[in-house]
């Protein structure tokens, strides 16, 4: 037993280690095999697919695009370098300017893609010694460096083969020569000029934020806060954002004509000494910004002008109607809107007339109440209008900068007063409670065709239409909702109609209508289609207060209606007298005030609830009989 017991346990101590070997053995060969994958599938993600390799294989050079920074052009005696730094090329040799971005894009997207239309081994140039100077590759005229990094050799450019629109070309490093399209010479072989940037700048409008302009008469200086330009030299004034934008696409869309010089010389020839005038741009980041000056006009090119244009120092000459900038005046800058109304803001607008009462409409989610009138529903749609009307009315002129005398204009003690407010009904880390005004006009004088107008935060004094004031609502019952009644016509319980008589109806247990004054057949249809308008019936317009030539006190058309059989409440409408073609002056009961309700209302509310009668039919001619004959 003490045997077997020693047996057994040297026993397990020998199987253990095989089973750990054999699984540590699994474990290096697994990840042996993962290594070998992941090798040989970066391997093949850097080797170019099959259509990938046979492109590359028919073409003439091949290089990433995005590594190259450098393009050298040698052309006979002539050196052209350019260089890309931050995304952009530049003209170094023989001249530093801004470079044309796009041709160089273009040459670049064009040598990817170049392809060899036949090929001509080097050792059938070894064979034939003169074959080099035959194609014009042996000292060629013109060569092309791409400079950056996995670059190319240079490329041979040698004379054109007798295939139309081919030509000869090499590498610097190999005899080997491919016959190829002529397109990448038509691309390089141009004068150093050519390659320049003929856009002036490469500023868009929107990067500006700010402007100064230099003319003969003054100085303006413009300022871009959030989305609007504010004037701020020679006057504080809200700026016009599409005649400023207007004004510096003027700069950033010019191209420029010829190019004249550098900038480092006497510039009196060009008128650029004393420049007649000049505008700088500047972004956010752009402190310094970029100096535009303006000179005279060239004697033999009339249609343009000189300009010097300080951060690529030289002198330009751009179409002359860049001239036009100088002739600007600050008002013609200005916002002519007479007031800008942040409608996210507003929830209160104040139409204050001295002497003539005051109206206050509030906002209540997306509709408006006059709470002038305990909130009584406004008419939404013309609160809108009027809103809409007031953001897209325009200044007709600007009458003073310094309101210093505001009796002449009548705005001392204006005739009206709108005030825009928002509202808080409690205090906040932003606001406090109560109404909060942010835009406050007045009107004064009339003046012809026009009405002195101010902005309470402005120090102007403006013209604006006299028609404006026609399309304010002084009357606070102008305001009311148009919605008369608001039921459905199956609503309506007990109905009473009177004209030069009285008719009344109600409905029975069947809900069929029984007369409870007046006789005969009811005419169904008609009572329907009285309903139908009496449910729903909707104004033209408010007229205002009520007054005896409306004809109301006396009305024509009468109706009293109940909306349930309990109903002790009835509501009664009035018609009076013609408000005009085809319309009528009403009211009713419930609310204060006269409206306006169409021809067409008055006649369905007027249709008569009494069926005609049928007519007895006449007897037949065989019916009648003939008279006895005499004997």
């Amino acid at each position: 037993m003490a045997s077997a017991s020693f047996a057994g346990r040297n026993w397990q101590p020998q199987r253990l280690p095989c089973k750990l070997m054999n699984w540590r053995t699994t474990l290096v060969l697994a990840a042996i095999a993962l290594g070998v994958f992941v090798y040989l599938r970066f391997v093949d993600l850097k080797q170019p697919g099959t259509e990938e390799a046979r492109r590359q294989a028919e073409n003439v050079v091949n290089f990433d695009r995005d590594k190259i920074d450098g393009i050298v052009i040698l052309n006979g005696d002539e050196k052209i370098e350019l260089r890309r730094r931050d995304n952009r090329w530049r003209l170094e040799t023989p001249i530093k300017d801004q470079a044309d971005s796009s041709l160089i894009d273009n040459l670049l997207w064009d040598l990817g893609n170049w392809q060899k239309e036949g090929t001509i081994s080097a050792k059938e140039i070894d064979a034939d010694k003169s074959k080099l100077s035959e194609y014009g590759l042996n000292k060629p005229k013109l060569r092309l460096k791409l400079m950056g990094q996995d670059k190319p050799p240079a490329i041979l450019f040698g004379k054109d083969a007798a295939l139309e629109g081919k030509m000869y070309v090499r590498f610097e490093n190999s005899k080997e020569t491919y016959l190829a399209g002529q397109s990448i010479k038509k691309d390089i072989d141009k004068k150093p000029e050519e390659f320049r940037d003929r856009k002036l700048t490469d500023l868009i409008t929107a990067q500006v934020s700010r402007v100064i302009l230099k003319t003969p008469t003054g100085e303006i200086e413009l300022q871009k806060k959030g989305d609007h330009w504010e004037i701020l030299k020679p006057l504080r004034a809200p700026g016009d954002d599409q005649k400023i934008g207007d004004l510096i696409a003027q700069v950033t869309a010019s191209r420029i004509q010829q190019f004249v010089a550098d900038d480092h010389g006497d510039l009196r020839a060009y008128g650029l000494a004393e420049p007649r005038g000049a505008i700088t741009l500047f972004t956010q980041e752009d402190k310094q910004g970029q100096l535009l000056q303006i000179g005279g006009v060239p004697e033999k090119q009339k249609d343009q002008i000189y300009v010097r244009f300080a951060p690529r120092g030289f002198v330009y000459t751009l179409p002359k109607k860049i001239e036009e900038i100088l002739n600007t005046k600050p008002d013609d800058l200005r916002d002519r809107h007479l007031v800008r109304i942040d409608t996210n803001m507003l929830d209160r607008i104040t139409i204050d007339a001295p002497g003539k009462g005051k109206t206050v409409l509030a906002r209540k989610d997306d509709n408006w109440t006059i709470a002038s009138r305990n909130n009584a529903p406004a008419n939404s749609g013309e609160v809108r209008r009027f809103i809409d009307t007031l953001q897209n009315e325009r200044v007709t002129k600007f009458v003073e900068d310094v309101a210093s005398n505001l009796p002449k204009y009548g705005l001392d003690k204006p005739q009206l007063q709108l005030t825009f407010s928002s509202f808080a009904s409690e205090n906040t880390a932003e606001t406090k409670a109560g109404e909060q005004p942010f835009a406050t006009v007045t009107f004064g004088k009339v003046d012809g065709d026009n009405v002195y107008a101010r902005l309470a935060d402005e120090p102007f004094v403006v013209a604006v239409r006299r028609g404006l004031l026609d399309q304010i609502s002084i009357d606070s019952l102008q305001w009311q909702e148009l919605s008369i009644f608001k039921f459905k016509p199956e609503q309506i319980h007990r109905l009473s109609v009177s004209t030069d008589k009285e008719l009344a109806l109600e409905r029975d247990e069947n809900n069929q209508w029984r007369w409870l004054k007046g006789s005969g057949q009811i005419s169904q249809t008609n009572v329907q289609s009285l309903l139908n308008t009496l449910s729903s019936l909707r104004a033209v317009r408010w007229a205002g207060p009520t007054v005896a030539q409306q004809g109301v006190d006396k009305p024509q058309l009468a109706i009293t209606f109940t909306t349930s059989p309990d109903d002790k409440v009835s509501h009664k409408l009035l018609v009076g007298s013609a408000a005009g073609t085809g319309t009528w002056f009403a009211r009713t009961e419930e609310r204060e005030g006269t409206f306006i309700i169409r021809d067409s209302d008055l006649n369905s509310l007027k249709l008569p609830l009494m069926a005609a009668s049928s007519p007895s039919p006449s007897p037949s001619p065989k019916e009648i009989a003939p008279p006895a004959a005499k004997r």
